[in-house]
């Protein structure tokens, strides 16, 4: 313990507030509650630790706090923190894991989707499915069965889905709310179980079809029959109160955590997930911190079952929703099983789960250790792509903790500099993204690679100096067979990298996908330019039935394939698709 810290363990205030644990560079590497901060914070440098808190400890070289009215406001301010700064001893029980939802939607003409942005808002949900395959051969049945709108957009006639008899015709026919509602009412019935209504509603077709000779049709419903039946087969009801329930159960070894849950519905168990974490605080706080997680993306249940360990009033206050901790009967049975289930689960999955951390969080501290810098969190890797010095584009990948972050991604279409020329092209793009960066107070990257050598990393480094930024910049150079070879360190110096390390798999990792995103996005370009100059020269095609048409097929071929009763969906003239189809007849 040093100095700073024991001055300041004597003036902490005995009231709720959250802390931040400092590392070397005053960054944020873990974030707690506390309902007495000078309790809890003196907790961490008193007395002996087990290994994973010692872990957290020996990193621990400053630390800040704020103070707040009451626990569960201590509680909410360190979900914020956490969320906003994802400290590295934090962010190890986090899990974006989704799952797929069938949902009717609230529109005019609603139709039946499959989902994974599941919000409190959401209604007419139903579900979780285990995975996209078993939620489309659901989705596929009601689609047969149900005759609901199938297009994203109405078209001006009706589709070949009407004519089959697996829709409604809402672009020409008026359909009614109670007609509707009706559809509706059977869906939500059918989803919650019940199927017994549509299977007796189906075997009166068979039937009648068949005392009419209509074999064939009778063949049809037959197999419909079949397929409902497939679709609705899972376990014995176990409950015969048929109450959705969510059961909760976690097993802990050493600074592993296992959290299984078993998905309940209508009575029945449908699925269970189970998931490995390592965590640096106290077991039962890592716990109910991945359950607000969870539920931040996914519908509550009627009825959360959790295990008795733990005080969750502070849970409920978050979630607003009660949870339940029986102590004896069969709901007590099945956190019971949650737990086992989590045991066994850690048991067999410890040994993957290292072996894949390794490859990531280990990769990273490897490679922070090479560099003489704190692990870095947030990796941003930049690559440009242009042919013979046309249609320059760049792109930035983002590696969160040595995972992918795709949805951080961002493509730079260069606006300032013509022809092949790298080291400009990179100064454009850094400047654009780190400018923006500063003005709209975006989260830092941690570390800085470029695809490239010294050239590169010369751009990058006179950016950030022009902007007063302090990033660590390193370059990723490929040999002659164009792998991935060396790092250019820090100070300029050229570092070969063992090709059998973790470091070696997740730096090339970093270089392949950001050469593929901008590879993919250069080719995007470059074919809108060149299927746009194709449509040019075609009368009555203009600006905005050119755009319409390359957002649509994006490529030339699929226009071609499109039918004229399509494209006058688009709003586009007959005469202007006649001149499209003749202009297009003889491409290939």
């Amino acid at each position: 313990m040093n100095q700073i810290i024991k001055q300041k363990l004597e003036t902490l205030p005995e009231l709720p507030g959250s802390y931040q644990m400092l590392d070397s560079n005053k960054n944020i590497i873990y974030v707690g509650k506390a309902k007495n901060l000078k309790s809890r914070v003196k907790s961490y440098f008193i007395g002996s630790h087990d290994q994973k808190t010692q872990t957290l400890v020996s990193n621990i070289e400053d630390f800040t706090y704020l103070i707040t009215q009451t626990e569960l406001d201590a509680f909410l301010l360190e979900l914020s923190l956490i969320k906003e700064h994802s400290p590295k001893y934090n962010i190890m029980l986090m899990d974006d894991k989704s799952y797929p939802y069938i949902e009717i939607t609230n529109e005019l003409h609603p139709k039946i989707v499959i989902t994974r942005k599941v919000t409190k808002k959401s209604k007419n949900i139903f579900g979780p499915f285990p995975d996209s395959y078993s939620a489309r051969m659901t989705l596929n049945l009601l689609n047969r069965i149900f005759p609901m709108r199938k297009c994203f957009n109405l078209p001006k006639k009706v589709c070949l889905y009407y004519h089959i008899g697996q829709c409604i015709g809402p672009c020409v026919y008026p359909v009614s709310n109670d007609t509707y509602q009706g559809m509706i009412d059977k869906i939500k019935r059918f989803l919650n179980g019940n199927n017994q209504e549509l299977l007796q509603d189906v075997k009166e077709k068979m039937l009648s079809h068949s005392l009419n000779l209509e074999y064939e049709k009778a063949k049809e419903y037959k197999d419909l029959m079949d397929s409902i039946l497939k679709t609705t087969q899972q376990q014995q009801v176990i409950f015969k109160d048929l109450v959705d329930r969510d059961v909760f159960g976690y097993h802990q070894y050493d600074q592993f955590l296992a959290i299984t849950i078993l998905f309940m519905r209508q009575g029945k168990i449908i699925f269970s997930e189970a998931s490995i974490f390592s965590f640096f605080d106290v077991a039962e706080e890592s716990f109910i911190r991945f359950i607000i997680k969870f539920y931040e993306t996914h519908p509550i249940p009627k009825e959360i079952l959790l295990p008795r360990e733990s005080d969750y009033t502070l849970l409920e206050q978050v979630i607003n929703h009660k949870v339940i901790s029986p102590a004896r009967g069969s709901k007590a049975n099945l956190i019971k099983m949650a737990k086992e289930n989590a045991s066994v689960h850690l048991q067999n999955n410890l040994d993957v789960y290292l072996k894949k951390h390794a490859k990531t969080i280990g990769a990273v501290d490897e490679l922070a250790a090479l560099l003489g810098i704190t692990p870095p969190r947030r990796i941003e890797a930049f690559d440009n792509s242009n042919t013979m010095g046309t249609n320059p584009v760049s792109a930035m990948i983002v590696f969160s903790n040595g995972l992918p972050e795709k949805k951080e991604y961002r493509k730079f279409i260069v606006k300032t500099v013509i022809g092949a020329d790298d080291y400009h092209t990179m100064q454009e793009v850094l400047y654009r993204r780190f400018q923006r960066m500063l003005m709209e107070n975006t989260i830092w990257p941690d570390l800085i690679i470029m695809d490239g050598g010294i050239i590169q990393v010369h751009a990058a480094k006179a950016i950030l100096d022009s902007l007063y930024l302090d990033i660590p910049i390193i370059g990723l150079k490929k040999d002659s067979n164009h792998k991935t070879d060396a790092i250019i360190d820090l100070n300029e110096q050229e570092l070969k990298l063992d090709r059998h390390s973790n470091l070696y798999i997740l730096l090339t990792k970093i270089q392949d996908e950001a050469h593929r995103f901008a590879i993919s996005f250069h080719r995007n370009v470059q074919s809108k330019q060149i299927y746009a100059s194709i449509l040019d020269a075609i009368p009555k095609i203009g600006s905005v039935s050119k755009q319409k048409l390359l957002e649509k097929y994006k490529t030339i071929e699929n226009i071609k394939m499109a039918s004229a009763e399509e494209l006058q969906t688009l709003g586009i003239a007959k005469d202007a698709i006649v001149n499209l189809k003749i202009a297009l007849e003889n491409y290939k």
